[in-house]
């Protein structure tokens, strides 16, 4: 069966309907941007129809809607266009029209997750909600596939096997792709964005790093975070860890640890406000079923505790938390990372400075608590901690600022 024509279907829209022909053809040049009809997936009209007509589009967006559906329903594409028609996009244009734009975002939202066809996070990658042209490609792609799984029976919309396709269509080499595949494209991504983002210093710093931190950085193969690793087991028994009415590790703890008092506390803090490992329940601390997991798993334990060298502290904003980054760059290139060497590359005010003191300060205390820095310089350990926290700061998802 030939693909349906655009410019065929409106005319002959003009010929049957030419009330819903202008409607139709403006919905459409909005649907596929000058793409083939043939092109479109179930997430691309949904968006559309649930996003773009009501907070972008002007006139009568029902009307639109239906116009497309008969659009649509001419070119064959019959499923795609009940979804113009139906009960859903009624009631979501509706709540747009009299709730307001965050309620029918919200209306929005929750529709576009029933369908099934929105990929999942997976442990490999989360998504932005700003995508790069590669991330797009990405998420389009992983739809598409996911869309098919549904209609053909495979799997249903609310199916956990949506995130275990989502991630064999994201690692497996592609063709179209001269053997890479969707991880690697949308990875690379992110870290030529890291790189470039942030002035001449920055790029000038971080481009060494573009290459060294595009695959995985090996975990170390002695055993490391032991205080963190005994907080957790002790917490995992029965009782937890007992606390003393001010709520600080109990003698008992102390006596029956390896480690100093300050070790152990600074330790805990990480694990309880950081990992989120550890809870306070009354005078005990618990360990929490994430702490249950790293515990399980000392690769994601290493990972995890890397990455909360540049995790924020509360109150801070992204200023301090790229002071650290800067910081941990110039320690593995084996320089000293001073406030006056950190501040050139961030180019801050010396208001700022302040600010920048004690983000580094809390960086080296970090470091400290897992011995990962020895006289001022990174251990062995230290700079795989380093390059790893680098590595996941570099690939995390961008959000609007108004977003978790």
């Amino acid at each position: 069966m030939p693909a349906p024509d655009v410019a065929a279907l409106l005319s002959e829209l003009e010929r049957s309907e030419p009330g819903c022909a202008e409607h139709a053809r403006s919905a459409v040049d909005w649907l596929t941007g000058g793409e083939p009809l043939e092109t479109i997936t179930e997430l691309n009209v949904c968006e559309f129809l649930w996003y773009t007509l009501p907070t972008k589009a002007r006139g009568d967006r029902a009307a639109i809607a239906h116009a497309l559906g008969r659009l649509l329903r001419l070119g064959g594409l019959e499923r795609y266009a009940a979804i113009c028609v139906s009960p859903t996009t009624t009631r979501i244009l509706r709540v747009y029209a009299r709730a307001g734009e965050e309620a029918g975002m919200a209306a929005y939202q929750s529709a576009l997750d029933a369908t099934g066809v929105l990929p999942p996070d997976v442990p490999e990658l989360r998504w932005s909600s700003i995508m790069g042209p590669e991330e797009l490609g990405a998420h389009g792609a992983c739809s598409a596939a996911l869309e098919l799984a549904i209609v053909s029976g495979q799997l249903s919309p609310d199916s956990r096997e949506r995130i275990a396709l989502t991630r064999r269509w994201l690692v497996t080499p592609r063709a179209e792709l001269g053997g890479d595949n969707w991880l690697h494209r949308v990875q690379g991504e992110r870290l030529n964005r890291w790189v470039l983002g942030r002035g001449t210093a920055w790029r000038e710093l971080a481009q060494p790093f573009e290459v060294c931190l595009h695959a995985p950085i090996p975990v170390p193969e002695k055993d490391h975070l032991e205080a963190l690793r005994w907080l957790l087991r002790v917490g995992d028994r029965q009782g937890g860890i007992p606390l003393t009415q001010r709520h600080n590790l109990a003698r008992s703890v102390l006596a029956e640890s390896t480690w100093s008092a300050t070790e152990l506390a600074a330790a805990r803090e990480m694990a309880q406000t950081q990992l989120g490992a550890l809870h306070r329940a009354g005078r005990r601390l618990v360990t929490t079923s994430v702490g249950q997991r790293l515990l399980a798993d000392p690769v994601l334990l290493w990972e995890s505790a890397a990455a909360a060298l540049l995790a924020p502290v509360p109150g801070e904003n992204d200023f301090g938390a790229s002071a650290r980054e800067v910081a941990l760059m110039l320690l593995v290139n084996g320089s000293p990372a001073e406030r006056e060497h950190v501040t050139a590359v961030i180019d801050c005010e010396e208001w700022q400075t302040a600010e920048v003191e004690s983000s580094l300060a809390e960086l080296g205390r970090r470091l400290d608590v897992f011995g990962l820095r020895i006289g001022g310089r990174l251990t062995p350990a230290g700079r795989s901690a380093a390059l790893t926290a680098l590595r996941n700061h570099a690939l995390r998802p961008r959000q609007y600022v108004n977003l978790p």
